[in-house]
């Protein structure tokens, strides 16, 4: 498989929320616009997993959720998810290694939340 299939999200306050509950973050920065907008994020930004779990739901995609246990991230956060972001996930297969993805979150065209690789063992 060449590309990952996509994976996409709108990014709400109620998704937040639920993700907050999900995980049990409760980050004041994720969940309390006051605070957020006092903190050096200016606003409310979303958990930074929330944008690696469409990347591991990419991989689900395209090779089953048992490739999930032998995936291997190496990513870095670029710039942050805010409310009413619509993210869209995806990847494709490095030149390199038939094994190893390069992977991307993106708020539109050209706009980068998340880049990195994975490799599936």
């Amino acid at each position: 498989m060449q590309q990952l299939p996509e994976s996409t999200l709108l990014v709400t306050a109620e998704a937040i929320g639920l993700y907050a509950e999900l995980t049990q973050d409760f980050n004041p920065l994720h969940l309390d616009a006051a605070f957020a907008a006092a903190s050096p994020m200016g606003g409310v930004i979303a958990h930074g997993t929330m944008s690696i779990n469409l990347i591991l739901q990419s991989i689900a995609k395209g090779f089953g959720a048992a490739a999930l246990a032998r995936a291997d991230l190496d990513i870095r956060f670029v710039k942050p998810v805010r409310v009413g972001d619509t993210l869209v996930a995806g990847g494709s297969r490095t030149d390199e290694d038939p094994h190893r993805y390069a992977v991307w979150v993106r708020g539109g065209e050209g706009d980068d939340r998340l880049l990195g690789f994975v490799t599936l063992g």
